[in-house]
């Protein structure tokens, strides 16, 4: 978001709204306003006109920590990430060509809320959430192809939400929940 510190008469970009409605969501998501709070704020985020307006509504808000964003880049390369990884608060993805493979199931999330922002030009992306987690795809939108996504017949309690938004061009994503079957064994069973 550009800094809110900018002439307060001055309009502000979409981008900077959505980042504010983002604040306000995850200052709900982590106890900071009550439901009525957060639908005061967000109201008055969606019908801010300045920079002065938008300031004054995220002024008590607690700041986010340093190091809470990483952006993730390649113009025609192959983004992965798998294994143990620790999760930013806020994960941005842009990719012109290539594919992006991000696994969630094994990694560290210290956050009850993780945004993946994706960017995507002519290349698919596939993302394992964890079994507990919470896909919210509300804030996607994909040029050709929709995504693919089936939400679990039972859901438990206590996971992180996974807020996925942002474009998606030609390519398809694919969202599922990490697999309860262990891994495959070769046939024959382990050698001795």
């Amino acid at each position: 978001m550009t800094s809110l510190s900018e002439d307060p008469r001055r309009a502000f970009s979409e981008d900077d709204r959505d980042t504010a409605v983002r604040r306000v969501q995850g200052a709900y998501a982590e106890g900071h306003l009550s439901h009525e709070e957060m639908d005061e704020r967000l109201h008055h985020v969606l019908t801010a006109a300045t920079h002065g307006e938008l300031a004054a509504v995220l002024s008590s808000l607690p700041a986010e920590p340093a190091g809470t964003t990483s952006t993730i880049a390649a113009a025609g390369g192959r983004i992965k990430r798998r294994g143990v990884w620790r999760v930013p608060r806020v994960l941005k993805v842009a990719s012109a060509f290539g594919k992006v493979r991000l696994d969630l199931s094994r990694a560290v999330i210290e956050h009850p809320v993780v945004d993946i922002e994706l960017q995507l030009g002519s290349g698919g992306a596939r993302i394992t959430v964890p079994r507990d987690a919470v896909v919210d795809l509300d804030g996607l939108h994909t040029g050709w192809k929709d995504t693919r996504y089936k939400a679990p017949p039972v859901s438990t309690p206590g996971g992180p939400t996974i807020r996925i938004s942002g474009a998606v061009g030609f390519g398809r994503l694919k969202v599922r929940h990490a697999s309860l079957r262990p891994p495959p064994t070769r046939p024959g069973g382990p050698k001795r």
